[in-house]
């Protein structure tokens, strides 16, 4: 085989290996973009409720600005607490299962702030919701 007739079949290979990748990451972006644009919205939903939830929380649970403000201030020890061991478990188990588990914890953690009657039962209710959505999307 002369040098041009194998530069012309390398660059067609090239230009195959680079328009399946551009395939590849197209798919990826149909399927992915929009569950995270969901997951955003709601991440942005939970961390302004926090705000609404202290109108409430202060007057009915008799909870000073302090006790507030340590418990939302425990929401993001949370997430620094748990940011390398859950990138450590998303490349252990993927991407696929780390979504589901993240969502899943973080439904979970949302319907027990229902339970939340004192200061302590808050605060851990704030750390563990910080703890399951940690992943999604960071302050």
């Amino acid at each position: 085989m002369n040098p041009a007739s194998q530069r012309a079949a390398e660059s067609t290979l090239g230009q195959s290996a680079a328009s399946d990748l551009d395939a590849i990451y197209a798919k990826i972006a149909r399927r992915i973009i929009p569950f995270l644009a969901l997951l955003f919205v709601m991440a942005w939903l939970d961390r302004n409720n926090i705000g609404f939830a202290k109108l409430q929380m202060v007057k009915d649970l008799g909870f000073s600005e302090a006790v507030y403000g340590f418990g939302a201030g425990i929401v993001y020890l949370g997430y620094m607490l748990f940011e390398i061991p859950s990138n450590l478990l998303l490349e252990r188990i993927g991407a696929r299962k780390t979504f589901a588990r993240i969502t899943i914890l973080w439904g979970v953690t949302s319907i027990a702030t229902v339970l939340v009657r004192t200061r302590s039962s808050s605060i851990f209710c704030g750390f563990c919701s910080a703890r399951s959505k940690r992943v999604c999307f960071r302050a």
